[in-house]
């Protein structure tokens, strides 16, 4: 079969090579899967990088969220020959490749609401954005979110989970066309970071208030003018660093103006909570049968094309979610 393979850290575009290799087996408790759609995550290019908290040993196949088709069942596993599930394929073997196989425990349902690539981008991003909004700010309706990089794959997730949640939203975004998805998925106000200016835009927009959550998966600038905006009581959820700056906090600014700095690392619920993910889970599948949420896919791109998707990830020039879809290329 074929699957992206990293033999040395450096930059998407430059290490992954598409490689034939192996067929995996379902071993005792696993379950074999053909990957439908691999959604790309920044972690992939950060795993590319050797910059990522895991670092595989090398070679790896990175891909950490796909939308799969049982193909068969691992002695003792659970599931069903045809299956249509979600997963998060264990390293060194990650999912941008043709079949994975995973812990039949780890699996959960595709939604049926959504397809192939839109299933394979609910799990990660929207967990997250979940997590981050309900366990961690407690945001409630009627309260001012600000995300950064509404338009972005992370970003585009909270946006429409702060909506379902009853929270007036504002995004933040680079550039005209960004700012154009953003009022699509809903944004009651949309900022261009590059033209507006951001402190006194949310403070004029909330007479004078702040925001009383902000989702914030850039770091560096996004951060600091936050701080900045910020209501009394206000809850910053620091998701990530897509900017590359890692901030350092104020804690006398945060203690002056009393707001909290929440962290947020959704990988730890599953060992410290998995009752909670697969609650969330179940959340998350309600609302797209809704239509209350539903993943931005910026464009479905075959498997040939995917050390390119990774690296516009990476540079953070795309829009929405890319999803690599095995056998695109010749219709399969």
């Amino acid at each position: 079969m074929k699957a992206w393979r990293v033999h040395a850290n450096g930059e998407p575009r430059e290490v992954m090579r598409l490689e034939e290799v192996p067929e995996p087996q379902a071993g005792p408790g696993q379950l074999l899967l053909r990957v439908r759609a691999a959604n790309v995550n920044f972690p992939d290019a950060l795993l590319c990088r050797g910059q990522y908290q895991v670092r595989p040993p090398l070679p790896f196949t990175p891909g950490v969220e796909i939308c799969g088709e049982v193909l068969a069942v691992g002695e003792g596993a659970r599931g069903a020959v045809g299956q249509r599930v979600l997963a998060q394929p264990p390293l060194p073997d990650g999912g941008f490749a043709e079949r994975v196989a995973v812990d039949a425990a780890t699996v959960r349902p595709a939604p049926e609401s959504l397809d192939d690539a839109g299933a394979a981008a609910l799990h990660i991003g929207y967990q997250t954005g979940w997590f981050g909004l309900h366990r961690r700010a407690r945001i409630q309706a009627g309260e001012t979110l600000l995300v950064h990089a509404a338009a972005g794959g992370v970003g585009s997730a909270a946006v429409q989970l702060g909506k379902a949640a009853g929270a007036r939203v504002i995004g933040v975004t680079g550039g005209a066309d960004k700012a154009r998805t953003a009022r699509d998925l809903g944004c009651d106000l949309v900022l261009d970071r590059r033209a507006d200016d951001i402190v006194a835009a949310v403070k004029d927009a909330t007479d004078g208030r702040g925001a009383d959550v902000v989702y914030d998966p850039v770091g560096g600038d996004a951060y600091a003018k936050s701080v900045k905006c910020i209501a009394f009581e206000g809850r910053l959820v620091v998701v990530g660093f897509a900017s590359g700056a890692i901030p350092t906090a104020a804690l006398n600014h945060a203690l002056v103006k009393n707001y909290a700095i929440l962290g947020l690392h959704w990988g730890l619920y599953h060992t410290k909570d998995p009752r909670a993910v697969d609650a969330c889970h179940e959340a998350l599948t309600e609302l797209a049968a809704k239509g209350a949420v539903a993943p931005l896919i910026g464009e479905r791109v075959p498997m040939a094309g995917a050390a390119d998707a990774v690296q516009r990830v990476a540079d953070g020039t795309t829009t929405g979610r890319l999803v690599v879809v095995p056998g695109a290329e010749d219709g399969r």
